[in-house]
């Protein structure tokens, strides 16, 4: 597995805005649009990510809504391969999958297209489609837990999750059933 150099983790940590008492007093929001416009720093992400994960053999990258999308398209492109959108309920205009998940109050829901990793997909639990499914941040793990579940419905495989950055103290890695990748950990 490859990992990203101290000097290169530095280069993207040190992009990353803080903003204190964002969205409520006690959090320090992690802002990721200081690093997208950066783009040495952004450069550095991607090519690392693209160095990972151009020997997994993967058919689609599955991006979560919104922030996935970024990072997912441009590695889809880089690799060669299908991007996918998971997002959030109503915001698909096809026939779609979709499943719930906790919030801390209330309930969400994420959506895929039912064919969305083609024919090797729905009809094909033999030989799934293997997919990454990549967002910015891990914190409860809840809408991470909902897509690998999605993915899984559609009949594709999710081979591992990725996240640029992950709330480690909050132990999201433990409910998800897949392999996790974080590329910055936050204690």
């Amino acid at each position: 597995m490859k990992e990203l150099s101290q000097s290169d983790k530095k280069i993207i940590l040190e992009s990353i805005r803080d903003i204190q008492d964002f969205p409520k007093a006690g959090i320090v929001f992690k802002d990721i649009t200081t690093m997208l416009g950066d783009s040495k720093a952004f450069k550095t992400l991607m090519d690392h990510l693209a160095d990972r994960y151009s020997e997994y053999e993967l058919d689609y990258i599955a991006g979560i809504d919104a922030r996935g999308f970024i990072f997912g398209a441009v590695l889809a492109d880089r690799l060669g391969i299908g991007f996918v959108p998971i997002r959030k309920k109503g915001k698909l205009p096809y026939t779609t999958v979709a499943q719930k998940y906790s919030l801390e109050y209330g309930v969400d829901e994420v959506e895929v297209h039912i064919d969305a990793f083609g024919d090797r997909g729905l009809n094909s639990f033999a030989n799934p489609s293997r997919v990454l499914l990549i967002d910015d941040l891990i914190a409860t793990g809840g809408t991470a837990k909902a897509s690998v579940d999605l993915i899984a419905q559609v009949g594709a495989e999710c081979v591992e999750c990725c996240f640029i950055m992950e709330l480690k103290f909050l132990n999201a890695k433990e409910k998800i059933n897949t392999k996790v990748y974080s590329v910055l950990e936050i204690d």
